[in-house]
Formats: C-alpha cells, structure tokens, sequence
C-alpha cells in the first residue's frame, strides 16, 4: 500500500490566494559554538541566538487579475496550508529581493526573496 504524504495546499498573501509554483524556507537558529579553554580541545556548548526565517518564493503572473506590488510588501502574513489541514503561517515578512523568470512552458513566473519574523503553526 502507497504511503500519503502532505502536499502544499494554499498560499494566501495578506488575504489574496497565490498560485504558487515553489516555497522553500530555510529556519537559521542563530545558535553559536563556545569554544573554551578545556583539556579536551572540544567546543563545550552553544549560546543560543536569533531565530531568522528566510522564504523563497516562485508564483506563477496572473493574467486577467491585479497582483499584489512585491516590491513594496513590507508586512505581509504568508499562509500555507496542507491538504491534511496543518497551517503554518509566517507573519511580518518582508520582500528582500524580486526577479522574474520565463520557463520553457512559456509561463512568466515571479522569484521573490522575502524574511519573516515570526513562525506559527495553527
């Protein structure tokens, strides 16, 4: 018998559904070493530091509908939910880099760097 896995379901950009063709989010703990003066040559712990939330994103140009100015978003709550109805969503994020793309399918694609500053699973 076949496994079921999650799938990404939705992606709601400050209430308006995004036709997404890739997330990726990369979680940087900010944690650190400490290395000491030991007899062991060895570090001996961490000190934790400042989580970071970096999202990257690839949506798909609407043809016939206004898109939201992802230069200017500046606080935005970036909503994914699964199809088993897990929610994640990413709020305060902002755009820290935009780009358009054409892929062989002839579709015109946004790639957008954004940064979130909090995580909440619901």
């Amino acid at each position: 018998m076949a496994q079921e896995f999650a799938s990404l379901g939705i992606v709601e950009v400050d209430g308006q559904e995004i036709d997404l063709t890739k997330l990726d989010v990369r979680v940087t703990t900010g944690r650190k070493p400490v290395k000491t003066i030991n007899r062991k040559g060895r570090v001996k712990g961490f000190a934790k530091g400042i989580t970071e939330y970096a999202l990257s994103l690839t949506v798909v140009v609407p043809l016939n509908a206004a898109e939201p100015d992802w230069d200017n978003v500046t606080d935005a709550k970036i909503t994914v939910e699964e199809e088993n109805g897990k929610r994640i969503s990413y709020t305060g994020c902002f755009t820290t880099e935009t780009g358009t793309s054409y892929t062989v399918d002839s579709e015109e694609v946004r790639d957008l760097q954004m940064v979130a500053l909090d995580k909440v699973e619901e």
